[in-house]
C-alpha cells in the first residue's frame, strides 16, 4: 500500500525515506501513535460494550471483548501506518503521485536487482508487496470469522477499504495535508485486495480446524456492512 512510499522510491522522486536495514524511526513513531489510538478508541468503547452485554446477557461475554479490541487494534495500527507521518515543513513533494500500471512491481524489482544486485527476494520493493499483502490478510481474517463474509463479499471489502485510503492519499487527506505525500498505486489496490482474500481463505481454515469448539457458520451472501461484529 502507499504507506510504503516511506520504504521505497520506485520512480526515483524525493521526499521518500530510504531504509534498507528495516523499520524507519518515522514508521516506528507511526505504530505508537496507533497504539496509543487504539488504548484511547477502546477506553472509550469498552464500558458501553460491557454495559451492553450485561444488559443483554447477564453476564460478560470474552470472546466479544477480544474481538472488538482486535478490530479497533488493526483499524488503529492500519490507518497510522497508512498516513504517518505527516509531510513536515523541510520535505519534499513527491513528483509522480499517481501509478497506474499494474504490477508495475514487478519491473522495479529488475530496476532495483540492475542497481544494487542481490536476489529478488531481498528487493525492498519485493518486501513492500508483501507486506501490502500482509497488511490486509487480518482484515480478511475479520470478514470470515466475525463478520461471516463469502470470499466475493470479503475481496469487495478488501478493494473498498484499499481504494478509499488510495483516494484519501491521492487528495491529501481530503485536503487536510499540505500536499499529496503518499502515491495512489494500482498495485497496492490489487495486492491489498489479494491480501483480504487469503486471509478469508486461512480464516475459512482456522474454522475447519476448530470445527468441533467453535459454532461454524455457513459464508452468506449479503450486503456488506464494514463495521457490524456478529
Amino acid at each position: 500500500m502507499a504507506e510504503g512510499r516511506g520504504l521505497i522510491d520506485r520512480s526515483g522522486t524525493p521526499g521518500k525515506i530510504h531504509n534498507v536495514g528495516g523499520m524507519t524511526n518515522a514508521q516506528v513513531t507511526a505504530l505508537q501513535y496507533g497504539f496509543i489510538a487504539f488504548l484511547a478508541l477502546w477506553s472509550v468503547v469498552l464500558v458501553p460494550q460491557l454495559i451492553t452485554q450485561l444488559a443483554r446477557h447477564g453476564g460478560l461475554r470474552l470472546r466479544g471483548l477480544v474481538s472488538t479490541a482486535a478490530v479497533l487494534l488493526y483499524g488503529c495500527m492500519t490507518l497510522a501506518v497508512v498516513f504517518l507521518p505527516l509531510p513536515g515543513p523541510g520535505t519534499r513533494r513527491l513528483v509522480q503521485t499517481v501509478q497506474l500500471h499494474p504490477f508495475q512491481w514487478i519491473a522495479d524489482i529488475h530496476t532495483e536487482l540492475l542497481k544494487h544486485g542481490g536476489t529478488w527476494f531481498t528487493t525492498q520493493t519485493f518486501q513492500q508487496a508483501c507486506l501490502n499483502v500482509l497488511l490486509f490478510v487480518p482484515l480478511g481474517v475479520f470478514a470470515r470469522i466475525l463478520w461471516r463474509r463469502g470470499l466475493t463479499g470479503t475481496a469487495l471489502i478488501g478493494f473498498t477499504a484499499s481504494l478509499l485510503i488510495e483516494i484519501t492519499q491521492l487528495t491529501a487527506n481530503f485536503g487536510t495535508a499540505p500536499y499529496v505525500y503518499r502515491i495512489f498505486d494500482v498495485d497496492d489496490l490489487m495486492n491489498n485486495t489479494f491480501g483480504a482474500v487469503v486471509g478469508w481463505v486461512f480464516g475459512a481454515l482456522l474454522l475447519t480446524l476448530l470445527r468441533s469448539p467453535v459454532d461454524v457458520q455457513p459464508a452468506r451472501r449479503e450486503r456488506v456492512h464494514f463495521a457490524e461484529t456478529r
